[in-house]
């Protein structure tokens, strides 16, 4: 029989409907979560297992009040995963303040008013929680980031976030960490890169086990931590 880690446990999990959220959502289920996801659509999303996925369509995560309600309706919120955002490839000549402030938007605002929204969430409870954001490469070490210098400012504020955020929520039990991943094997990466090697790059099993284990209930200790999930790449 298959240990269900997150048996009982309510997650978050934006992005949710993405190549990577996909297989998220997909390996906490098996854990035995029930899993909530925002999403502007429907189609597309891991089939339910049961009554264990909600998907919630229409939700406007740069919207502060959208993002409130959307949190306030997940019953004993246990963990929040926030795997929304964007990427702009793009040299800093090319990058104007639309395509900076839209990185800025769809990365570090996204997961500020999500782990806003959850933290509250938790601390209403009082049993404590976990929020796992997604940092990149690129942020932790910024000579990845040439010609994106958008993406890597964006990412690099999650990891700041995450670590400012797990200093003040330290007594009370919700633990916030980030994974820092590289190039990931999706089919828009693979798309995108057609002559560079996907063997290289980091399996999204591989992302989502790393996750599970950051939300796990077994995790008691690691907060403020910046995961690197770098592959071969």
């Amino acid at each position: 029989m298959t240990e269900q880690p997150l048996s009982g446990r309510h997650v978050a999990v934006t992005g949710g409907t993405g190549a990577l959220g996909e297989v998220v959502v997909k390996r906490l289920l098996e854990a035995g979560a029930t899993c909530h996801v925002p999403s502007h659509r429907t189609e597309g999303a891991t089939g339910a297992e049961g009554d264990r996925l909600h998907v919630t369509p229409g939700v406007d995560l740069t919207d502060e009040a959208a993002v409130a309600d959307f949190y306030a309706a997940i019953p004993e919120l246990w963990a929040s995963v926030h795997l929304a955002g964007g990427f702009v490839m793009a040299p800093l000549a090319k990058t104007g303040r639309a395509e900076f402030l839209g990185m800025i938007e769809k990365n570090t605002l996204t997961a500020v008013l999500c782990c806003r929204a959850a933290a509250a969430a938790m601390q209403e409870t009082g049993r404590g929680g976990r929020i796992v954001n997604v940092a990149a490469r690129p942020a932790l070490e910024p000579r990845k980031g040439a010609k994106m210098v958008a993406y890597a400012t964006s990412k690099a504020a999650i990891g700041a976030l995450t670590q400012a955020l797990a200093e003040e929520l330290k007594g009370e039990r919700i633990l916030v960490n980030a994974i820092a991943p590289s190039t990931i094997d999706t089919p828009a990466n693979r798309s995108a890169m057609p002559k560079a090697d996907p063997s290289n790059w980091l399996s999204p099993s591989a992302a989502a086990e790393a996750i599970l284990h950051l939300i796990s209930p077994a995790n008691t200790e690691i907060s403020g931590a910046i995961l690197p999930l770098y592959a071969r790449a």
